[in-house]
């Protein structure tokens, strides 16, 4: 029998696929559609900012997102203080999109590294207007606690800067993140293809976050499905449990009862 996964819980929302991803940078909306299909996501991010940017007159982007497929999760990409993101979260809102929320508040247009300081107080006002917030946040093990004690429904620590396709450049700091968390931990942005995937979860994430990995790559559709099978692997593999790693080799067949010579 093959071993099954517990679902992943994040407030009043259930997933069986733990791999997340974004809608934006795709080079049509007919591509974005497929490739959300293929890599079997259940869960796709929408910028309320941007939500009838690159879509044709008359159309928005949730237009494409049937309701009843995915659940939406707005973010409040580009927003630089705790004001804006707070005000952008209450619009998603407002457009009937829900209360689940990916904050971001960032610190400066070049890095796009998140604000601690704006992130933490925007993240405390969302927590008490009743908003699920999966918050985006920098790898730093402190910066993450103070978010789940502030009441955040996941930690979104970055693998790598957005949008930079470098992988995870800190596993360490992941590591202890998890190791310390007792709210789901989503790997989120730096993701470059389908092995970033797997070593996020082979660490314990419970999910992974990406788009530009899928939607810049050459062709989006096939990284998709490959970043599935990715996902899948990995949490396979953590679940599993690796062998410990040894500076000396282990013999894999028995030395023991073996005759002489033979």
């Amino acid at each position: 029998m093959i071993p099954t996964d517990r679902p992943l819980i994040l407030g009043p929302h259930t997933f069986t696929s733990r791999l997340f991803l974004g809608t934006g940078k795709y080079p049509t909306m007919e591509s974005m559609v497929e490739a959300l299909e293929v890599s079997g996501t259940q869960c796709v991010t929408v910028a309320v900012r941007r939500l009838e940017v690159g879509v044709p007159k008359g159309r928005t982007l949730l237009d494409y997102l049937p309701r009843g497929k995915y659940v939406l999760l707005p973010n409040t990409a580009g927003c630089f203080d705790a004001d804006h993101a707070v005000r952008t979260a209450r619009l998603g809102r407002e457009l009937g999109i829900g209360d689940l929320v990916k904050l971001e508040v960032l610190g400066d247009p070049q890095t796009l590294l998140p604000d601690p300081v704006g992130t933490l107080e925007a993240a405390k006002t969302l927590v008490k207007e009743g908003f699920v917030v999966l918050c985006y946040t920098s790898d730093d093990p402190v910066l993450a606690k103070r978010l789940e004690d502030a009441g955040v429904t996941a930690v979104m620590p970055a693998g790598a800067p957005i949008g930079s396709g470098q992988g995870i450049l800190n596993p360490n700091s992941i590591r202890i993140i998890l190791e310390r968390a007792t709210v789901p931990v989503i790997v989120d942005a730096g993701v470059g293809t389908a092995s970033d995937v797997t070593f996020a979860f082979e660490l314990g994430a419970e999910g992974v976050l990406l788009n530009t990995g899928v939607a810049l790559a050459k062709e989006p559709v096939r990284m998709a499905r490959a970043m599935k099978a990715a996902a899948e692997a990995g949490r396979d593999a953590f679940l599993a449990g690796r062998i410990p790693k040894k500076l000396y080799a282990s013999a894999s067949s028995p030395t023991s009862g073996v005759i002489a010579g033979e």
